[in-house]
């Protein structure tokens, strides 16, 4: 009788225990929503490996062409741009009081100090649209609002007076007046727009300001402007590039440039002693080994430079105090901007190449696209200067090569409207810094913007 209990019990456990396996199985005990990203993505890497069209010439020399473009990238922009660009960020987000910045390009701010300002900053910054990015990303955490932000963004690489002035002599007057009068328009109503598709957050942002109390701050204003000044200075004229003519006050700067960024940097090491706590052998330790290096490597002015950069962080990161949140701040700036700078940079060097190479893309198909005044000729131009990577004043020479070639005068004012203030880099680090959404909205409304006025100009201009 036991055992006929036993094996009863026995029965009834392995039918409870079948029971349970079958609904388990109708649930389905595998997390497949954490498993296709994954499996999507080997399986994507693994077949471009396999079908990598390693016997093309085209493909093999747009993968060199995209590695050349990166060490250009890192050898010419990295250590003179986009270093003393994340030093200045981070400065911004350290010494510059959130409510300042909400009180003069704040989404309450006054309309027009803050576009005007915004629109018109980047006068005077010879920088690219990557070297921007550290900069905008700085006012905008700080609490600018996101027309101000967004105008200073587009007018910064946009309105550099090297690159009207180049314009205007090599392009001809017509076309260098109108990049300038369209890119301080440009920042303005993009701006504008912008405020007004997203206006809930901005009221929201300046509702946060009303209540923000007033910070306290280490120094007045008028010694935060001579020390920004200062590094600005460094940033413009360690940056400052050859004219084509040599003659003439830019090609004289340009003889001396490293005297006066030189300048520039002692300067800055008496400010960071007097106003910053640094230690007067520190700032002096690092001068002698930035002008012993210069002296040995005259014509090398990247090691003096790299120096110098090197000197800077051991000097604000062995003071105690602010500076080390200086660098923090700074640091962080480089770990969000720089991997996707370089990712998109070989990207667009392998897409498009370098000025007078080529990449996947080939610079015919181009040049039989932006032909005449079409729509689709402007539209075209707009896209492709909105991907492609132009460093400061390159993309003059480039338009020179593809009006040669038969570019209308429409379809060059679009990509001089378009090129310079997007890129694919420029893209994925705003999109790290604002969203998806903002970022393909800004992208549409440069592309569009560009394309009605590169209509309007050809029109006029053949």
């Amino acid at each position: 009788m036991s055992n006929t209990t036993t094996i009863i019990k026995n029965t009834t456990v392995s039918i409870e225990d079948s029971a349970g396996v079958d609904e388990q199985d109708q649930e389905s005990m595998i997390d497949w929503k954490g498993i296709w990203k994954p499996l999507s993505i080997i399986i994507g890497v693994f077949l471009i490996f396999f079908w990598l069209p390693i016997d093309s010439n085209r493909f093999t020399g747009a993968v060199i062409e995209s590695l050349a473009l990166t060490k250009w990238y890192a050898q010419e922009h990295v250590i003179l741009c986009l270093i003393p660009a994340l030093f200045i960020a981070g400065a911004i987000a350290v010494f510059v009081s959130q409510a300042a910045v909400m009180k003069y390009l704040g989404a309450g701010a006054k309309k027009v100090f803050a576009y005007g300002v915004a629109s018109v900053s980047g006068s005077i910054l010879a920088v690219c649209s990557c070297t921007i990015l550290p900069l905008f990303a700085g006012i905008w955490k700080r609490g600018a609002g996101l027309g101000p932000a967004i105008a200073f963004l587009y007018s910064g690489p946009a309105i550099n007076i090297l690159a009207i002035v180049l314009t205007a002599r090599v392009l001809g007057l017509a076309i260098g007046a109108a990049r300038a009068i369209g890119a301080v328009v440009f920042s303005i109503i993009i701006g504008l727009i912008m405020h007004f598709l997203f206006r809930e957050e901005e009221t929201a942002k300046a509702q946060a300001a009303m209540h923000m109390p007033e910070s306290e701050v280490e120094r007045p204003l008028w010694q935060n402007v001579i020390y920004f000044a200062t590094m600005v200075f460094v940033l413009i004229f360690a940056t400052w590039g050859n004219p084509a003519d040599p003659t003439g006050l830019w090609h004289a700067i340009y003889s001396i440039k490293w005297l006066i960024t030189g300048l520039f940097a002692v300067i800055l090491g008496i400010l960071l002693i007097n106003w910053f706590n640094v230690k007067a052998y520190k700032v002096g330790l690092s001068g002698v080994a930035v002008l012993a290096l210069a002296l040995l490597f005259p014509h090398e002015p990247l090691i003096p430079f790299s120096a110098g950069i090197i000197g800077l962080v051991w000097m604000i990161t062995t003071t105690r105090g602010e500076t080390e949140n200086w660098f923090l701040s700074s640091w962080d700036f480089t770990k969000q901007i720089i991997p996707l700078l370089f990712a998109g940079v070989l990207v667009a060097g392998l897409l498009l190449g370098r000025p007078g190479s080529e990449g996947l893309i080939s610079s015919k198909w181009v040049s039989s696209l932006v032909g005449g005044n079409s729509l689709g000729a402007n539209f075209f131009a707009s896209m492709a200067g909105a991907f492609m990577y132009f460093a400061t004043l390159t993309e003059v020479p480039i338009l020179q090569g593809l009006i040669g070639s038969g570019m209308g005068q429409g379809p060059a004012l679009a990509l001089l409207l378009a090129g310079p203030a997007l890129s694919l880099p420029n893209m994925l680090v705003i999109r790290s810094v604002l969203g998806t959404k903002k970022t393909t909205v800004y992208i549409i409304l440069v592309v569009i913007m560009a394309t009605i006025s590169g209509m309007i100009f050809g029109h006029f201009f053949r």
